[in-house]
């Protein structure tokens, strides 16, 4: 078989431009085109996209946040309003960014107190205190706010005129809801009076035991 020339005098026309280079300085593309070293072009990559797999979604020992239980929330000192309207007794309940949703149900509680105490030690089978709750005192004739049962609530504050505020808030943040009000069954004798007295709570009708 014969032999081919070097072409180092010779000229090549490049497929790409149709221009006149030196035949030394041409090369090949990888789709078979013969151009000059100042055009060459290298496969795009992309062309012949690598396989790659998915990303893992789950954790081999996952720790995942628990459910979060409600909990008691402490009220201020005299949290509840009596409100007279149209006949009917309202209470109004200054709970701050209480984040509740209208209907929920909520139980209110007075005082914690202890009754009965464990005999202390180290013991992993000691006895662990026994609290109870002591009840709402009575305020302008309103005294069901003890209702084990709870109430059902409804977001803002209401007036002696029926008028509701603070129900609703376009910044939570910066201007939260905290009030939420309650139809109850007492009747209210004057209205407008603030009552509860101090270290009442907010919370579910039955109390769960976190971490316990």
């Amino acid at each position: 078989m014969g032999k081919y020339a070097s072409g180092k005098r010779a000229l090549a026309i490049s497929d790409r431009s149709g221009m006149v280079f030196p035949y030394p300085e041409m090369v090949r593309e990888w789709n078979g085109s013969l151009v000059h070293t100042s055009e060459y072009e290298p496969k795009q990559p992309q062309l012949e996209p690598k396989p790659i797999g998915s990303d893992a979604q789950a954790l081999y020992n996952p720790r995942p946040q628990p459910e979060s239980k409600t909990s008691l929330i402490l009220l201020d000192n005299n949290p509840f309003t009596s409100i007279i309207y149209s006949g009917t007794t309202y209470v109004n309940i200054y709970s701050e960014d209480h984040q509740r949703s209208a209907g929920s149900i909520v139980r209110f509680r007075g005082n914690p107190q202890v009754t009965s105490a464990g005999p202390g030690g180290t013991n992993p089978d000691d006895i662990k205190n026994l609290q109870s709750f002591s009840n709402i005192p009575t305020f302008d004739n309103v005294s069901d706010l003890n209702n084990a049962n709870g109430f059902t609530i409804a977001l803002g504050q209401i007036d002696s005129a029926g008028n509701i505020t603070g129900a609703t808030t376009t910044d939570s943040l910066t201007n939260p809801i905290n009030y939420f009000y309650i139809t109850s069954t007492s009747n209210a004798t004057s209205g407008n009076i603030q009552g509860g007295g101090a270290n009442c709570s907010a919370g579910p009708v039955t109390l769960e035991v976190i971490n316990g």
